[in-house]
């Protein structure tokens, strides 16, 4: 093959199936570029979670819903100047802005997630965790309970992983949120996540950026 001929590179995620090595799937994914999608946790499993190089760790979110992520991730672990970054007209800004004050309310979540045999502290925790929720769903780039969960273990910390779908059905069930995206919201919650018997407690690892696009 001539050095200068331009070949496609291949999805990360075909390369199990063609025989690729660990180590060549390590590599490339360690290339910020070349993340497809961003690594889920699997809920109810107190097992060692698979490796997120593997296919079926991998989660599908859309476009959309990482870069929301990632924003929301710079908003709410304080990360950069969120209007230089991602602000790039009027209505940004204005979103932006609000949801530095929605966000007023983690640090208040992070020290106060209740224990999970008692009911004393449930409704301060899981009022507030809802209406934070319930201003990004609003937002109408979150549109499946993986990417809610995605964002919010790492904004919260893994031990809110438990009360993560009660919160989410209750924001997704408001009536500001409109019925469309209601019905999505909610049928994208599986009975596994809503019925799982115990969570893993493992600290989330990567925590994704801003990639800046490169100019054509």
């Amino acid at each position: 093959m001539h050095p200068h001929v331009f070949v496609a590179p291949v999805p990360i995620q075909h390369l199990h199936h063609m025989g690729a090595h660990i180590r060549q799937v390590r590599r490339l994914c360690r290339n910020k570029g070349n993340r497809i999608a961003l690594p889920l946790d699997r809920g109810g499993n107190r097992q060692p979670l698979a490796v997120p190089y593997q296919p079926t760790a991998i989660a599908g979110l859309t476009a959309a819903e990482q870069r929301y992520i990632r924003r929301s991730l710079d908003i709410g672990l304080g990360r950069c100047d969120a209007f230089r970054v991602w602000g790039r007209n009027p209505g940004e800004n204005a979103a932006i802005r609000s949801q530095y004050v929605a966000y007023q309310e983690l640090k208040a979540l992070r020290q106060s997630i209740p224990e999970h045999s008692g009911f004393d502290s449930v409704e301060g925790f899981v009022g507030k965790l809802t209406r934070v929720a319930a201003f990004d769903l609003a937002q109408e780039r979150i549109d499946s309970f993986s990417a809610f969960r995605f964002l919010y273990e790492r904004l919260i910390s893994a031990a809110a992983r438990p009360w993560l779908p009660s919160a989410f059905c209750a924001a997704a069930a408001l009536p500001q949120i409109r019925p469309d995206r209601r019905k999505m919201l909610l049928q994208s919650l599986s009975e596994a996540a809503a019925t799982a018997p115990g969570w893993s407690d493992r600290a989330p690892s990567f925590f994704p950026e801003y990639i800046e696009e490169a100019v054509a």
